[in-house]
C-alpha cells in the first residue's frame, strides 16, 4: 500500500478496535422505529397521490444548472413564497439538503469580529457551517444551559456581531430548546438566534409549522432552516427569514450559488408536502397521542436511562459500543427495526437507541419492544 492507503487502513484498523467502524445496510426489519419520516409520508402513498395531477407540467430528470444560470424555475420561486407563508416569514431560499442549508448559511453570514455561540450538541451541518466561517470568535455553551450562556454573552458581546445557534429538537436526545427563556436572554444581549427546524417540521405546531411558530416567536429569531427529508417526506431545504437575508444568501452562499439545483420532480415532492400539511385532512395529533403511550411505558418501566424527551425522537442509554449494538440485534431480531448510536456520533459512554415514532407505529408494537427491553 502505499502512504495514504496506509493512513485510511490504519483510521479503519482503529474504529474496529473500538467496535464502532461504520457500515452501510440494507437489511430492515418489519417495524420501522429507526427513520426519520415522522409521519410516513417518505413511505406512504400520501405524496405520490397528491402529486400525480401536478406531475403534468413537469418534464426532464435534471435542473440542468444552478439557480443563478440555467436551473431556476417558477416552481421553485413558488414554492419558496408558500414556505415563507406558511412559515411566517418574509421569505425563504431553498437548498439541495438541510446540511447544505446549514453550511451556506453559518458559513457565509459570519465576519471575523462576528461572535458565534452554539449549542454543544448541535447537528454536524450546523458545527461544519461554523468552522467553514471567517469567524475568529467561535464558542459553545452546555446544552440548553441558559446560564452558561448568559455567561459567555456577558463576557463574548458587544465587540461585533453576536450569533447563538440552536437546534428546536435535537437530534440525538430528542429534548427541546427552552426557545422563550433563549430569545429574551439574546435580547438583553442584542444578540441575534439561528434555530434548525429539522426535526420540528411537521411534527411541532398543529401544521406542522416547527417551534418557533408553534410559540409565536417567528418575528424573533433571525433565521430558521426547515428541512425536507424528515417529516415532509422528500428531500431538500429551506432557510426562511427576511427578505434581505435571502438576498443576501443568494450572493454569498457558496453551497447555494455553486451546485446544481434541484430537479423539478424534488421542488414538486416538497410543493405537495407543504399542500399536505395545509390541506384540512392533516393532523399530527396520532403522532403526539403515540409519544404520550410511549413516555408512560417509559415511566413504567423501571430504571432504565432514557432521555427526557417529549418529540418524536427517544433515547435508551445504554453506554459501551458493544453492549449497544447486542441490545439492538435483539429488538431487530424481533422485528422491529431499532439502530444502535455509538462513539463518536455521540460521546463516550453516551451510547444509546435511538428510537423514532411515527404515525404508523402502534401502541402494540411499542409495548412488544418495551418487552424486549424488560425482558
Amino acid at each position: 500500500m502505499n502512504r495514504v492507503d496506509q493512513y485510511l487502513s490504519g483510521k479503519l484498523s482503529e474504529r474496529i478496535t473500538v467496535g464502532n467502524l461504520r457500515k452501510l445496510s440494507t437489511v430492515r426489519a418489519q417495524v420501522d422505529f429507526f427513520s426519520n419520516d415522522y409521519l410516513g409520508l417518505a413511505t406512504t402513498e400520501v405524496l405520490e397521490r397528491l402529486m400525480g395531477p401536478l406531475e403534468k407540467g413537469i418534464h426532464g430528470t435534471g435542473s440542468t444548472g444552478s439557480r443563478l444560470l440555467s436551473g431556476n424555475s417558477t416552481h421553485a420561486e413558488e414554492l419558496e413564497q408558500a414556505i415563507a407563508t406558511f412559515h411566517s416569514a418574509e421569505a425563504a431560499l431553498i437548498f439541495n439538503s438541510g446540511y447544505d442549508a446549514n453550511i451556506g448559511l453559518l458559513s457565509s453570514i459570519a465576519g471575523r469580529d462576528t461572535t458565534i455561540l452554539s449549542d454543544e450538541l448541535c447537528h454536524a451541518s450546523l458545527i461544519d457551517g461554523i468552522r467553514l466561517s471567517i469567524s475568529n470568535r467561535k464558542y459553545k455553551f452546555r446544552h440548553n444551559d441558559l446560564d452558561d450562556l448568559g455567561t459567555k454573552l456577558s463576557k463574548y458581546s458587544g465587540q461585533g456581531n453576536t450569533i447563538v445557534v440552536v437546534e428546536s429538537v435535537y437530534s440525538m436526545d430528542g429534548d427541546e430548546a427552552p426557545l422563550e427563556n433563549l430569545v429574551r436572554l439574546c435580547e438583553k444581549y442584542n444578540a441575534q438566534i439561528i434555530v434548525d427546524e429539522a426535526h420540528a417540521t411537521g411534527v411541532i405546531g398543529s401544521r406542522g409549522e416547527g417551534a418557533v411558530c408553534a410559540a409565536g416567536l417567528q418575528d424573533k429569531v433571525f433565521a430558521r432552516v426547515h428541512t425536507f427529508g424528515k417529516a415532509l417526506g422528500c428531500h431538500g431545504a429551506a432557510v426562511v427569514g427576511s427578505s434581505l437575508l435571502k438576498q443576501y444568501l443568494i450572493n454569498f452562499a457558496r453551497t447555494f450559488i455553486y451546485t446544481t439545483a434541484l430537479p423539478a420532480h424534488a421542488v414538486l415532492a416538497a410543493s405537495t408536502a407543504y399542500l399536505y400539511l395545509s390541506s384540512d385532512g392533516f393532523t399530527n395529533e396520532p403522532l403526539h397521542q403515540l409519544i404520550v403511550y410511549f413516555r408512560g411505558r417509559i415511566n413504567s418501566s423501571g430504571d432504565k436511562v432514557w432521555k427526557d424527551s417529549y418529540t418524536a425522537i427517544q433515547a435508551l442509554v445504554v453506554g459501551d459500543n458493544d453492549r449497544c449494538k447486542q441490545l439492538a440485534l435483539r429488538i431487530q431480531q424481533a422485528g422491529l427495526q431499532v439502530n444502535p448510536i455509538l462513539h463518536p456520533t455521540v460521546p463516550l459512554g453516551m451510547e444509546r437507541l435511538r428510537i423514532c415514532l411515527h404515525t404508523f407505529n402502534n401502541k402494540e408494537q411499542v409495548d412488544l419492544l418495551f418487552d424486549i427491553l424488560e425482558g
